[in-house]
């Protein structure tokens, strides 16, 4: 379990995350919804220990992540989709990761098969697509075979049949009793594969409910809900 307790992150005058509280708990997809700007990336950074809080914590299974015993085997992430070196292969990449990590080579071939780049595996990666980049990212996040899932935007640059994919391999892993935050801007997105939602926007929560709550907020639908919690106006 993900928990947040008034997480609160100020870079000079600017408050990029307010006071922010709730829990990602195993077993389901929750979705981490807001405008651009509205201070999501922030918060996973923060989870991530890549920056430290203003104030409040973020704790993985109680600890903060610098505090984990095996952080790559307990938490993935895909926060930067081209966090690589262009001049690496697909493979040599993953394995630099599970060398740090402890992690055996057969589990690298294993995540490059999951994620579709297996053919791909003996290229550079700085001559991927966006969305190859995007999947080399999917099974970085994937090596350590974590408990707890962190992706921001995973779906961008991803074509429509990388889309139907990576839905489905949220779901297959939250049904497994992982835990899993997926932070997006796109509310239909969103809508498809998570079961409960945090709604963000100016760095403060706005909502934390089921997708089903929520949309009854909006009459039935999720977006005009989104609408008025993020403009506090109603469609």
């Amino acid at each position: 379990m993900i928990q947040l307790r008034g997480l609160t992150k100020r870079y000079g005058g600017t408050l990029a995350v307010d006071d922010l509280s709730f829990d990602v708990r195993p077993g389901i997809v929750t979705g981490f919804l807001g405008p651009n700007g509205s201070g999501k990336s922030t918060t996973m950074r923060l989870i991530m220990g890549l920056d430290a809080p203003t104030r409040g914590t973020a704790t993985i299974g109680g600890l903060p992540y610098r505090a984990l015993g095996w952080p790559l085997r307990e938490v993935g992430a895909l926060l930067e989709a081209r966090s690589f070196h262009p001049g690496r292969t697909a493979r040599a990449h993953l394995t630099a990761l599970a060398a740090g990590g402890g992690i055996g080579r057969r589990r690298v071939e294993e995540v490059l098969g999951l994620v579709g780049l297996s053919d791909a595996a003996s290229r550079r990666a700085g001559t991927f697509s966006l969305g190859m980049g995007q999947r080399l990212g999917i099974a970085a996040a994937l090596l350590g075979d974590p408990g707890v899932l962190l992706l921001d935007e995973p779906v961008n640059g991803l074509d429509p049949e990388g889309v139907r994919w990576i839905r489905g391999l949220m779901r297959s892993l939250a049904a497994e009793g992982r835990t899993v935050l997926v932070s997006s801007h796109l509310i239909g997105e969103l809508a498809q594969i998570a079961g409960r939602v945090a709604v963000i926007g100016g760095g403060r929560l706005l909502a934390d409910a089921t997708v089903a709550e929520l949309a009854a907020r909006g009459g039935g639908s999720l977006e005009d809900a989104f609408f008025g919690l993020t403009t506090g106006e109603s469609r």
